[in-house]
């Protein structure tokens, strides 16, 4: 897939995930990837810059399998925008669908 489409979807896809329920970066990274190929590396400065823009919020828990692990928790300026970016998503895809039907009508 086109690392642009990447780029543009990825907060979308993290703060959708983050609304059902909070989340630790390995675990994001292994959701997402089983939909999208991504790199690892490719999530946490994606994290810390949605921390730092005050979408997320994060603490520590332990774990029983290994190291402390950090969650991301949705803020709800994180929602609200989760959820303008939803109705943009849709409306995205929805004009680009309209475009490519067009052109194959057209091509026929």
């Amino acid at each position: 897939m086109n690392i642009q489409f990447k780029k543009g979807v990825l907060e979308l896809c993290v703060l959708a995930m983050l609304s059902n329920k909070d989340r630790y970066g390995y675990e994001l990274v292994n959701e997402i990837s089983r939909n999208i190929a991504i790199a690892e590396g490719t999530i946490y400065p994606l994290l810390r810059r949605l921390k730092d823009e005050g979408y997320l919020t994060t603490y520590i828990e332990e774990s029983s399998e290994g190291p402390a692990r950090k969650y991301y928790q949705l803020t709800d300026l994180g929602r609200t925008t989760k959820d303008d970016l939803i109705k943009e998503w849709q409306q995205f895809v929805k004009g680009v669908t309209k475009i490519i039907e067009e052109s194959e009508d057209s091509n026929e």
